[in-house]
């Protein structure tokens, strides 16, 4: 019989993290931790011996570090999926940042302040064992599709659907392998884009803050995390605080960004549905949503409101996704307009954002 056993490589300097993880995963009937390695030299010394379907691997480690050790294995070739353990600091943020930006997979934050081992036991496992399925064994993360329409077989080669109403604001839900999207979808958006683009990218804290930063200067468009009562114009990105909402509203002036402690949805905070809500509510069907790679359904109920409500919405394809999770919902209840790859984005989105509209007329004004 063949085993069917995800294969996990455990990478960790600390004793106490690496037995941690081996525990977790250990406990899971279909996962095999095939080896450790205490630091990314003797990772990369196993690796290929080893044969794993997936690796976690520290961020901060003596000799090599993780990100000197996730360089050397994209350089090499080796495609396997990486989660990145992180801590809940400014410099973990910073440097985890760095890793998803050169080609890791996704992260876990390590635990702190927790009170016991169970506890710590019980916050790593519910955060990293749905990854670690998602990315060595995508098919397990995707529901069964159902039979396409037959105008909609081959939506990579087909015309784009996305035409019409004119477009004031675009709205981005994204999660897993989001950094790596977001990096190549935002800077081939032009720097004279007529409307600002608001963006839900699923991280805690801190790290929200270091993906605008990087994000920003590769972009010609002015990227920044939100932190409440700016008024966004043309040519602008937020992205919203991690553990944060965001919301747009609206006053005589025009739009206004709010942050919100509301409750998390879809385990979500901050979450793509309060974030398409609150840009429906602003802009009505004057907005497009995006939803792209990332775990589980946030972004499907607000998709589908602005659809119902004359908007439209695009999806990342599942070919070019990480995880087919939330742009596989959307498409599975027939709420995008098209599903596109991720390098066929752009291009849609400034073709959305400039039909139907004047040359020098930017932004609609909102009045209530």
């Amino acid at each position: 019989m063949t085993d069917t056993r995800l294969r996990v490589m455990v990478v960790d300097d600390s004793v106490v993290i690496r037995r941690l993880v081996v525990d977790i995963l250990g406990a899971e009937p279909d996962f095999e931790v095939v080896g450790v390695a205490t630091d990314g030299r003797e990772a990369l010394e196993r690796v290929a011996s080893l044969r794993p379907d997936l690796i976690t691997l520290d961020v901060e480690m003596p000799n090599l570090d993780g990100l000197g050790t996730l360089r050397a294995l994209r350089a090499a070739g080796i495609r396997t999926p990486v989660i990145m353990f992180s801590t809940l600091t400014e410099r973990g943020a910073s440097a985890t940042m760095d890793a998803l930006l050169a080609g890791a997979n996704d992260y876990v934050t390590k635990p702190a302040n927790v009170g016991s081992v169970q506890a710590a036991m019980a916050r790593v496992r519910d955060e990293l064992v749905p990854k670690v399925r998602a990315l060595a064994r995508p098919a397990m993360a995707r529901p069964a599709r159902p039979a396409p329409a037959p105008a909609r077989t081959d939506l990579r080669s087909a015309t784009p659907t996305v035409v019409g109403r004119k477009i004031d604001a675009i709205t981005i839900g994204v999660s897993t392998g989001g950094p790596n999207a977001l990096a190549e979808l935002l800077p081939a958006l032009p720097a004279d884009l007529p409307v600002p683009v608001y963006v839900v990218q699923h991280m805690p804290p801190t790290f929200t803050r270091f993906l605008a930063e990087r994000l920003d200067r590769h972009c010609s468009l002015t990227v920044r995390e939100a932190v409440g009562g700016e008024r966004p114009t043309a040519g602008e990105v937020w992205i919203a605080p991690g553990g944060q909402h965001l919301v747009v509203g609206s006053d005589r002036t025009g739009p206004v960004l709010r942050i919100s402690d509301a409750p998390p949805e879809n385990s979500c905070r901050p979450a793509a549905d309060v974030l398409f809500r609150s840009v429906l509510s602003v802009y009505g069907a004057s907005c497009l949503a995006v939803v792209m790679t990332g775990m589980g359904q946030d972004g499907l109920l607000g998709a589908t409101a602005i659809r119902d409500a004359g908007g439209r919405v695009l999806a990342q394809d599942e070919a070019t996704s990480v995880v087919w999770g939330m742009p596989g919902a959307v498409v599975h209840h027939d709420v995008a307009a098209a599903v596109l790859p991720l390098d066929k984005l752009a291009g849609e989105i400034e073709r959305a954002a400039r039909a139907g509209r004047a040359p020098g007329n930017s932004m609609r004004r909102v009045l209530v």
